[in-house]
């Protein structure tokens, strides 16, 4: 098989975090006297890292010149690190995939514009510790996707060809990283984005089951 590595996205590919993500943004707004940000709102503002998801939530509510966002990502950074787990879930199939892919010596990542810190907490208490072979949050000096920056260095560092690698997530955020880098991408369907983004934003391929992942990968 060719494919000798996957690197994933995490909110809405690995991980369920919908939940979470509303909560500790309507949270945040209700801090301020702001009306909270119901799950449908929440999918489209994630994405890009969590300024540009309190940026939005506040235009949303009317900040339009953002006076409020220093103050408000201060408050969201206190209340994502504490509540960042809540109803927090892998999506069904994810387990036993990443079991396969171990099992077939296919290497694993993830990538995410999440806080290192809040990927790390994410992927240890849910999915577990050694499970991947490496965890990129956000981090200084590199910019957040869909630069591709971080997959490039990932694609160093796992050693193997651009030709050898598949990224996997859910947005148009994910699709314009991997046609950044240059490497083959799928665009998942269970999750916070729909599957007109997807292919607008060039996916090579699309799946409606984690399963669906590994068996694209040995048809390429």
């Amino acid at each position: 098989m060719m494919i000798k590595a996957v690197v994933f996205d995490l909110d809405g590919t690995l991980l369920n975090t919908l939940e979470a993500l509303s909560y500790c943004i309507s949270l945040t707004m209700e801090h301020f006297g702001l009306k909270s940000i119901d799950k449908e709102h929440t999918r489209y503002f994630v994405g890009e890292g969590a300024r540009k998801f309190v940026d939005r939530a506040l235009i949303y509510n009317g900040d339009k010149k953002l006076k409020l966002a220093d103050k408000a990502y201060k408050v969201y950074d206190e209340i994502f690190a504490r509540d960042c787990l809540k109803d927090v879930k892998p999506y069904d199939g994810i387990l036993e995939l990443l079991s396969n892919l171990k099992s077939m010596n296919i290497k694993t990542v993830v990538l995410s514009n999440k806080s290192q810190a809040g990927v790390e907490k994410n992927i240890y208490t849910i999915i577990g510790e050694g499970v991947f072979d490496s965890i990129y949050g956000e981090r200084p000096g590199i910019p957040k996707k869909p630069d591709p920056t971080a997959l490039n260095l990932i694609i160093k560092e796992l050693g193997v060809s651009k030709d050898e690698i598949l990224y996997v997530g859910d947005t148009a955020t994910d699709m314009q990283t991997a046609v950044g880098a240059g490497v083959k991408s799928i665009g998942v369907l269970w999750g916070f984005r729909d599957e007109k983004e997807l292919r607008e934003n060039k996916a090579d391929y699309i799946v409606k089951r984690p399963c669906e992942i590994l068996e694209t990968a040995k048809k390429i």
